[in-house]
């Protein structure tokens, strides 16, 4: 919080790596992400309870007049309604909700008089014009200044939005209208909860992730409990518990028994389709669906809730943080990952619910995680990549508003808390809102008579909020018995996500063709696909495209198998461009003052060192050489010599800039975008392409940055002269990178007492960590060979991974034509042999490589000058590290 205040004051977020703050406009656009940002200062507000929590009172009191002094909301620009009613209505109210607890008490903040109040009921109002539609949906954007319509609005035209971003406003304006008296909001805010109510899937009782707001109309028809979908349900559960309205809860157990009957597939959770709901939609999940086993600790239902937690946190021990996407065996399948706090969130009420130490081990595991792999000289950088440990330069508002606040809660004892925590009920933001709300300007009639619900039999309906005395009587390892059969459902298993349809059939007839098995020029196979409504054509480049419509299929069983060969079939062909490139590399700061905790995402080069198969990858120091453009023989041949030569792209191949600067003696290169502005965050990563001639001439390393990043090495260069960096696949454990020496972890952690020096250094050699292979499932987009200007670059540009289509219309995926004798698709066989026993032995060999390096370590023997000086520059760095600790 004070580097989000030195740093990037008033700016709505925090730039970790570059320590400056984030202004909209101002930077590239990230596209929607950016419509959180208001210039409102939005982690400021977003942040103002938790600095209550942590018993920061006069923090918060100077944080309370700097909101008050500084914050515009009357600005004309465009931001997401979800969003600020969550982080910024929610932040108000949070931030008044305990200023008012605070004045009660005496000590602090008697000055105040409502002002947050009336700010977020200023707000509320420039929220309203939203909500001008014939269904009661609310627009997904506004203008803060002219609303929706106004010719100036700049927005107003759309016509769908997602289920969650409609649905989850109900808690923050029925709190405004409660705390003011002022009926509209919460009038506004079930008004919307009661069309999406009446529009579910009737037959199925679920709701689809993207609505027409003035139809009401399904415009995507898969549904889960992840993005899109998540605090719908929340907010209804919620609602009930804060507002003491029944038809909430009635509405939340319909759902809920819907989500337990099709979603849930323990210990997953796979979207479906609302009108054919034993139908999985896709084969992976996303990361937001992690807050779901804390509803259900809220529900009562704690052994699904616990074997979801479990898989996940397994997830986490495999990639340190859990990627946004993964697949139903547990690979990446969107491989960044924003320091989302939903994870932090389930364990604390899981924590809550159960009094298992267990989940206070985890917390402990997601806190060491963050300082050691996210934690940068300003702050926490979320993780562009968290196969290689490379960072985005972003620090959302959530990260301070809700992971530290669920952190510390989970360790805190009744007496660290200067109030009760619970007297107040959490949004999906962790803003506090208190419970005697529910007695407060009643204005809204608590029943909806109109409305006809579900008769459910369900014996999880017997309570709402947990009670551990009836949940666990007598067996306090209840939860353990859970978790002990999930314990290696990552490392071990490889479950192949049986759809319901599968699962339905039994042993009966199995699906009538599978895609991995699937040959083109097999005609007893062309004759299974037209009666399964899909066609095959051949293509001019000898791929053939597979084209279904469901309409065709000889039944509706048959058009359902068809859909899900398609489905087989994107994922198969989507894997087999994967395979084919090469994953994305780490270029990690490793000099003072950044010690490693700055990784930069880089591209790979088709040619030079592959540093996959070299795990200590390239270290050192960093240096320009002349001319930047690397195109001609290397003018300043004796500043490059057995260093890491930086260059600019441009007027000449890639592989001419390498050979120049091998010749000079640089042991590897950098390659800096000279695109201004350009930056991983925005644009496709890609693969540095040969010349078209044999590069084995090529040796060294070659990686390729885009200019933000690369200007970050450039700034550090211009401030501290002399900066060493670590090319290679992953990033490093920074305890094993020092001066090319081994370091001790209290160097790292400046918590540790210096009495433990030499116990921590030889821990060191026990603690080598094992640096995996980066799956097959990579960011990088294509190859791109560089040209002499006036030529222009070539650009193979492959797709990202499809999404599977929304309903059984039609769908279509194009393959390569096969050999007449190989089944399935080149590569398929991947995914076949994928849980064969076979699959430990890269480990083991990994592991044997570990061994080795150990000994190699174990060998060297140093002067006691040389470990004397060693100890004194850790000493430097450890006096130097404490300076910049946050």
């Amino acid at each position: 919080f004070c580097s989000q205040q030195e740093h990037a004051y008033p700016a709505d977020e925090l730039m970790p790596l570059t320590c400056r703050g984030r202004v909209r406009g101002q930077e590239p656009s990230r596209g929607d992400v950016d419509d959180a940002l208001g210039k409102f200062s939005l982690t400021l507000i977003d942040t103002l309870d938790t600095l209550v929590v942590l018993n920061k009172t006069k923090e918060f009191e100077e944080a309370v007049k700097k909101v008050i002094k500084d914050v515009n909301l009357d600005n004309d620009i465009v931001v997401s309604v979800f969003e600020t009613n969550i982080r910024v209505l929610g932040g108000l109210l949070g931030g008044h909700s305990v200023a008012i607890m605070l004045k009660e008490k005496g000590e602090y903040m008697q000055w105040y008089n409502g002002e947050l109040l009336h700010m977020a009921k200023e707000l509320g109002y420039k929220l309203l014009p939203a909500f001008n539609t014939t269904s009661g949906l609310p627009f997904p954007r506004v203008n803060l200044k002219f609303g929706v319509r106004h010719p100036e609005a700049r927005t107003g035209t759309e016509t769908d939005t997602c289920t969650a971003c409609a649905g989850t406003l109900i808690l923050e304006f029925a709190a405004l209208s409660r705390f003011t008296g002022t009926s509209i909001f919460e009038e506004y805010a079930r008004k919307a909860l009661d069309f999406i109510w009446e529009k579910r899937q009737r037959s199925s009782n679920l709701v689809g992730v993207t609505i027409n707001i003035h139809t009401g109309d399904w415009v995507r028809k898969d549904s889960g409990v992840g993005a899109g979908i998540d605090s719908y349900y929340e907010y209804l559960l919620k609602a009930y518990v804060l507002l003491g309205d029944d038809s909430f809860l009635e509405r939340f157990n319909t759902h809920y028994d819907a989500i337990m009957r099709y979603i849930s597939q323990p210990p997953l959770l796979l979207d479906v389709h609302i009108h054919k709901p034993m139908l999985n939609a896709r084969t992976w999940m996303d990361s937001l669906l992690a807050f779901f086993p804390g509803l259900q600790v809220l529900k009562g239902d704690i052994r699904p809730a616990i074997e979801t937690h479990e898989m996940l946190y397994q997830v986490i021990k495999k990639h340190n943080f859990l990627p946004e996407a993964f697949t139903t065996d547990f690979r990446v399948h969107w491989a960044q990952h924003p320091l989302r706090p939903e994870f932090a969130e389930s364990t604390y009420f899981l924590y809550k619910a159960t009094g298992d130490p267990y989940y206070l081990e985890v917390g402990k595991t997601l806190i060491e995680n963050l300082n050691k792999y996210a934690r940068v000289p300003c702050g926490f950088a979320a993780m562009k990549d968290v196969r290689t440990g490379s960072h985005e330069d972003r620090m959302d508002s959530f990260f301070l508003a809700e992971m530290f606040k669920y952190l510390y809660l989970l360790f805190a004892d009744k007496e660290d808390m200067i109030f009760d925590i619970e007297d107040y009920i959490f949004t999906t933001e962790a803003h506090l809102l208190p419970l005697w709300l529910s007695t407060t300007n009643q204005t809204i009639s608590k029943k909806n008579t109109s409305t006809e619900y579900t008769e459910l039999d369900d014996s999880n309906f017997d309570w709402t909020c947990p009670n551990t005395q009836i949940l666990f009587p007598n067996d306090p390892l209840f939860a353990q018995s859970i978790r002990e059969p999930l314990k290696n459902v990552v490392d071990k298993s490889c479950p192949r996500g049986i759809s319901r349809a599968e699962e339905s059939l039994g042993s009966g007839p199995k699906p009538p063709l599978r895609a991995r098995d699937f040959m083109a020029s097999n005609p007893e196979h062309l004759e299974i696909l037209k009666k399964m409504g899909v066609s095959l054509i051949h293509l001019k480049d000898g791929r053939v495209q597979l084209v279904q419509h469901a309409v065709q299929a000889a039944s509706s069983l048959d058009a359902e198998d068809g859909l899900r060969f398609m489905q087989e079939m994107i994922e198969l062909s989507s894997q087999q461009q994967k395979e084919q490139q090469l994953p994305p590399r780490a270029v990690q700061i490793v000099s003072h003052p950044f010690f490693g905790r700055v990784v930069l995402t880089a591209g790979p080069a088709q040619f030079g060192m592959d540093l996959s198969k070299h795990k200590a990858g390239t270290r050192g120091f960093v240096a320009t050489i002349k001319p930047y453009n690397g195109c001609s023989e290397i003018t300043n041949p004796e500043a490059v010599k057995e260093k890491i030569a930086l260059m600019q792209r441009g007027q000449c191949m890639f592989a001419e800039k390498a050979r120049n600067i091998q010749k000079a003696g640089a042991i590897g290169g950098i390659v800096i975008d000279d695109n201004e502005g350009s930056s991983s965050d925005t644009a496709p990563l890609f693969q540095m392409a040969g010349d078209g001639k044999n590069t084995d001439d090529i040796t060294i390393p070659m990686l390729f940055l885009f200019n933000k990043e690369g200007n970050i090495i450039l700034d550090a260069i211009r401030e501290y002269e002399a900066v060493e960096v670590l090319l290679s696949d992953k990033a490093k454990d920074r305890a094993t990178i020092f001066k090319g020496k081994m370091i001790p972890n209290y160097i790292i952690d400046s918590n540790l007492e210096m009495e433990n020096m030499d116990q921590k250094s030889s821990e060191n050699d026990s603690h080598k960590p094992i640096y995996e292979e980066a799956p097959s499932e990579s960011q990088d987009a294509g190859a791109v060979s560089e040209e002499p200007k006036g030529g222009g670059e070539s650009s193979a540009v492959g797709d990202t991974d499809p999404l599977p289509p929304s309903s059984a219309d039609s769908a279509s995926v194009s393959v390569a034509d096969q050999d007449p004798h190989s089944p399935g698709p080149a590569g398929a066989g991947a995914l076949e042999t994928a849980c064969t026993p076979g699959d430990s032995q890269p480990q083991e060999q990994n592991t044997q490589t570990e061994a080795n390096s150990k000994a190699h370590w174990d060998s060297e023997v140093q002067p006691m000058e040389s470990i004397l000086a060693d100890w004194n520059e850790d000493i430097e760095a450890f006096e130097m590290m404490e300076k910049d600790e946050l």
